[in-house]
């Protein structure tokens, strides 16, 4: 008995009949929704050269025939080996990207232009975020198929996505913020709030622990993005107290649970924000409660140090970021500024 090749490693089958060459190399390809086919990527005279195919697809899989290459082929194998790299909202970011590609899975990748990334982008109903990511993704793609030998010029580079408009960005007023208030009992509506009352990036409040809410000198100790903003100290503001006391007692990991587990960023902005927000502040976006926070602190005459370290932000006047008790007294100072 031979040796059996290892899971998704493909095979070599002898086809009947008279043939020049009757060795048949099968490999498993996905389609979009995960489902597994054999798939026949070369001939052979020989077994024997027929399991060098093999070995040469799995080495290389574009060394067989670059023509033959779809988008959804070179996408699952850049998911495979490129993807995992990146980090979590970015993943979550470019698959979701991915699918506004639908129209051009089975096309040859070799054939794809600019103007077909472009209409995608353009076409994809979105806003400026979700246009951003998949011209993002069309550009990693690219890269890849670049580096693999399939392409010879990265057309993802002279395509365009529009920026964030500055009145895209606007914060929430405060009847939205009084009519988020008076359903503050219902699903959820306490996260909404949390975010306009701390200024946190969305990954920040969704990857934060209960261990970073300190309960006995109320603050949060959070931030990923930068130098800046990493675990920084964010006082918790009176009036958001009892909610986050409810969510630190609920025995979770993390203080944003959805069925005891942590929030994925697509489903808290699908399956929450924009569901609860729906009838008071209609396409707001977790970004704008930031926007909103740092809005209401700089209109009250904040100190800027104060607001930088809050947000995150680098300052001149922020010096080596030590955390003392009258440091931790202004920033409380400042937070009380939101009335």
């Amino acid at each position: 008995m031979g040796k059996r090749n290892p899971n998704g490693y493909g095979c070599v089958t002898k086809l009947r009949g008279n043939r020049s060459r009757p060795w048949c190399v099968k490999v498993t390809i996905y389609d979009a929704e995960g489902h597994a086919k054999q798939t026949p990527i070369g001939y052979a005279e020989t077994e024997e050269k027929a399991n060098i195919l093999l070995a040469q697809y799995n080495n290389n899989p574009w060394n067989i025939d670059r023509e033959k290459v779809t988008l959804l082929d070179l996408y699952h194998r850049w998911e495979k080996i490129k993807l995992p790299k990146l980090g979590k909202s970015s993943q979550s970011c470019l698959r979701s990207a991915f699918k506004h590609c639908s129209k051009y899975y089975g096309m040859k990748y070799r054939n794809i232009r600019s103007y077909h990334m472009q209409e995608s982008i353009d076409n994809c109903g979105c806003g400026y975020a979700t246009q951003g990511h998949i011209k993002s993704l069309w550009g990693h793609l690219d890269e890849f198929a670049f580096e693999i030998d399939l392409i010879d010029k990265m057309y993802s580079q002279i395509t365009t996505s529009p920026p964030a408009s500055e009145t895209s960005r606007t914060p929430f007023t405060t009847e939205q913020i009084d009519a988020i208030w008076e359903i503050k009992d219902q699903p959820y509506v306490d996260t909404i709030l949390i975010f306009l009352y701390t200024g946190f990036r969305i990954e920040e409040l969704l990857t934060m622990t209960v261990d970073q809410v300190n309960l006995d000198e109320w603050y949060f100790q959070g931030g990923i993005k930068s130098a800046s903003g990493k675990n920084r100290i964010v006082p918790i503001h009176d009036r958001i107290k009892p909610l986050v006391k409810n969510l630190v007692n609920q025995g979770n990991t993390y203080l944003f649970s959805y069925d005891g587990k942590k929030f994925n960023a697509t489903t808290y902005r699908n399956n929450v924000w924009y569901k609860v927000l729906e009838q008071i502040a209609p396409g707001k976006t977790p970004h704008e409660a930031r926007h909103t926070f740092e809005t209401f602190l700089d209109d009250a005459k904040g100190n800027r140090k104060c607001i930088d370290m809050l947000m995150g932000h680098k300052s001149k006047d922020v010096g080596n970021r030590v955390y003392n008790h009258k440091t931790l007294d202004q920033l409380r100072e400042t937070i009380a500024l939101l009335k």
